[in-house]
């Protein structure tokens, strides 16, 4: 992700200001010495993450690229919601057995997005669109870490027609369905499709992916899973549905 950003502070997401891309989205230094140990004993790095973690025998990782992206529409009607919606506070997603809290992120003096301090935790673009509300909220987590699975471990299992329910602070929820998981190189992230300022309210997941890079410490790629708002009267799940994906390597 790598959107110019005016020097010093960049601006906040009212002004126009979007995230270069996420910050630390490298291993730490216990994670290039857990990295180079593996790689000593001939062992690859799972292709998604933020930190090393021992995988599958070496193979070239599959990229993703499922579904169908939602067609881009114009700006939602601005009358039918006169007040912001309130800010997330939990992430729930049956279909992978996820159910966290979610931590404020914010755009870092470098203009990069802050990520979460635990591989654990998920956290949402705090200056951004909030879940619900016209454009795309931005919600990172990481997949991996020093010592195993991290909390979006499982996010490239999801497909198309899996729901993604968002709790808010003033007691309600919000559902969006997944509509498709793209994989994209960091030098050429496609900003503009990702930080959607405007538009129906729509969900963007974050995280790593590609290969791993011991030298430059750190992943080729992001991936990113693209959700729309559920249509009206779309039950909510509450129990994981009976169908399992399998995790691509990415």
């Amino acid at each position: 992700m790598t959107t110019p950003t005016a020097e010093g502070r960049p601006p906040s997401s009212r002004q126009g200001g979007r995230p270069r891309h996420i910050r630390r989205c490298r291993p730490t230094r216990q994670g290039r010495v857990f990295a180079a140990a593996a790689a000593a004993a001939g062992i690859v790095l799972a292709a998604v993450g933020t930190s090393a973690l021992v995988a599958a025998p070496h193979r070239t990782p599959a990229r993703a690229d499922i579904g169908s992206l939602p067609l881009p529409q114009g700006a939602a009607d601005q009358g039918a919601r006169t007040a912001r919606a309130a800010p997330p506070v939990r992430i729930r997603i049956a279909g992978i057995g996820l159910d966290r809290p979610l931590t404020r992120l914010r755009i870092q003096e470098d203009g990069r997005l802050g990520a979460p301090e635990n591989p654990s935790q998920v956290g949402w673009w705090s200056e951004g669109p909030r879940p619900g509300d016209p454009g795309a909220a931005i919600i990172v987590g990481h997949v991996d870490s020093a010592t195993g699975p991290a909390a979006f471990y499982s996010l490239s299992s999801l497909r198309p027609g899996d729901a993604i329910t968002v709790d808010r602070g003033d007691r309600s929820s919000v559902t969006f369905t997944v509509r498709a998981l793209r994989q994209y190189e960091k030098d050429a992230f496609p900003d503009d499709q990702v930080y959607a300022a405007a538009g129906p309210p729509a969900l963007r997941l974050i995280t790593c992916g590609g290969t791993y890079d011991n030298e430059q410490g750190g992943y080729s790629d992001n991936v990113v899973l693209y959700a729309t708002l559920a249509a009206p009267g779309t039950p909510k799940p509450s129990t994981p549905p009976s169908h399992t994906h399998h995790r691509s390597r990415n």
